[in-house]
């Protein structure tokens, strides 16, 4: 059965540290920007960061939340920001089909120990030959205590994340790593230090000075490693 992973107050708690590190979002929602067409739906919302970002861009836009708490402060700050955009309730694997022109969840399927499951069930949230856009964290090896906390059951590979898309009846279309630098940062803190990715100085200033550099090299080059996995997949036509 599905079910909700990890301590739903750390996660709230990491979330809200993220939300200060605003170069790295708005990296990530341009990384999904040419897939999303008309009408796409979010899964795993969160506290709406993404979702605010990706609904002044599209006409309509539809965020999801599984934790009731979350989803009730979802629907608060959205309703007061941006009352266009629609929210519902939705806890992975569902049986819920849908006429969506995309799909888009970040950091969201290393939750579910069923991600293929997920996987189904975000496909059929969508039109044919529409895409399912995904992040997840990368590489097994940098798996901390920060992930346990959260509730995270695993970490991709460009490898296996394919994988478990093309089980899933999905055709990869692009896949690759992201922000090689933030995955030897979130090692060293997270894995060698103990530290949980809150809102701090060292957030700050990774996101101020070094991701911006990131970035700009990512765009002359794929790098061979990084703290993400960022994939598009088409469904079946």
């Amino acid at each position: 059965m599905a079910e909700i992973t990890g301590n739903q107050r750390v996660q709230s708690e990491v979330l809200e540290g993220l939300a200060t590190a605003v170069n790295h979002r708005r990296w990530f929602v341009e990384l999904a920007l040419p897939y999303l067409g008309e009408n796409p739906i979010e899964v795993g919302s969160g506290l709406g960061d993404y979702a605010l970002e990706w609904a002044e861009r599209v006409p309509r836009f539809t965020a999801t939340e599984a934790d009731p708490e979350r989803l009730v402060a979802l629907k608060e700050r959205l309703a007061a920001e941006q009352p266009g955009i629609e929210v519902r309730e939705m806890l992975l694997p569902h049986t819920d089909g849908g006429d969506y022109s995309a799909v888009v969840s970040y950091n969201v399927l290393e939750h579910i120990e069923d991600h293929v499951g997920a996987l189904r069930g975000m496909r059929d949230l969508v039109r044919p030959g529409s895409p399912v856009i995904i992040i997840v964290p990368a590489f097994e090896f940098a798996m901390s205590p920060a992930d346990i906390a959260t509730g995270h059951v695993r970490r991709y590979t460009t490898k296996t994340l394919a994988a478990a898309m093309t089980e899933a009846g999905l055709t990869v279309e692009k896949i690759h790593y992201a922000n090689a630098l933030g995955l030897i940062g979130y090692f060293m803190a997270t894995k060698v230090f103990r530290l949980m990715p809150k809102e701090g100085p060292m957030v700050k200033v990774y996101d101020t000075l070094v991701l911006p550099l990131t970035r700009a090299a990512e765009q002359l080059a794929r790098p061979p490693f990084g703290q993400s996995v960022f994939a598009v997949a088409r469904t079946p036509s």
